[in-house]
């Protein structure tokens, strides 16, 4: 991929018979895409479904620290101005089952060039939210176990990790390679991110479903909707969860979508006039 691609080098079509996307931009200081604009382009019939993609792509923005408003813009109508990488992360959000949301996610990728290809954006940007995802989970299940009467929260932590790890998380942890500095989690891929979210809500599903109550029954349930994962995981992928392969720190990854961040925003800056 070149390094000297520019949007005017790639002037992209996201449907036969609509404007390119540097044409549908609203130059105001800084090139802005109205929704409506950016929902029809990717496919979008329904406003419904497009404001799912513009939800989790506003919550990609809070995972990196980055301000919703600076990239989502909302007017009176209730609908929003989007900047470039406002569109990116629609787009990298958004149903790749639908021929101009992919093509839409090679032409960001082409530009920004954060990552090596279109795929690798997609997914950086799904394993950031996954991680979110179990940061918040893990606190309820924290929250519900110790309601429900665990004393010793590692001990019961720990079961949910023999059963789908078969092996404690230190061992797991050593096993896999991970530096004692870092946390285990922030180097799981994305497949074993949402393998550990589901574990995480069921866990905390079966113990509000069936009123489990005192260390031990909680210790056994976590253990058992763990073994329960891991046969699942074995079952449709073919590797036990402890041999999937570690990924880049989580930190790395939102370094580099940052990075896009100011990668796309270079391409907007006004102009300064020519002395």
């Amino acid at each position: 991929m070149s390094s000297e691609l520019t949007p005017s080098d790639a002037v992209f079509h996201f449907d036969k018979g609509r404007p390119g996307f540097e044409d549908m931009g609203k130059p105001n200081g800084a090139t802005r895409w109205l929704e409506s604009d950016v929902r029809s382009a990717l496919g979008y019939q329904s406003d419904a479904t497009f404001s799912k993609a513009i939800h989790r792509a506003k919550q990609t923005c809070l995972s990196m620290g980055i301000a919703c408003e600076d990239h989502f813009h909302r007017q009176a109508d209730g609908t929003h101005l989007l900047t470039r990488f406002g569109c990116y992360l629609v787009a990298m959000n958004g149903d790749t089952k639908k021929p101009q949301v992919a093509a839409a996610q090679a032409y960001f990728a082409a530009i920004a060039e954060t990552f090596q290809d279109r795929l690798e954006h997609s997914q950086a940007i799904e394993r950031v939210m996954i991680r979110d995802e179990v940061t918040d989970e893990q606190k309820s299940l924290a929250s519900t176990a110790k309601r429900h009467g665990v004393q010793r929260y590692s001990f019961f932590l720990n079961q949910g990790y023999l059963g789908m790890h078969n092996m404690s998380l230190d061992r797991l942890s050593r096993y896999k390679g991970i530096d004692d500095k870092e946390s285990l989690i922030d180097r799981m891929d994305k497949t074993e991110l949402a393998a550990h979210l589901f574990r995480i809500t069921q866990t905390e599903l079966k113990i509000k479903n069936e009123s489990i109550r005192g260390q031990t029954r909680l210790e056994k349930a976590a253990r058992d909707v763990g073994l329960k994962v891991r046969h699942t995981v074995i079952e449709l992928s073919g590797t036990a969860p402890e041999d999937l392969a570690i990924a880049p720190h989580i930190g790395e990854v939102k370094k580099k979508i940052k990075g896009t961040n100011k990668k796309l925003a270079s391409l907007d800056k006004p102009k300064r006039p020519k002395k």
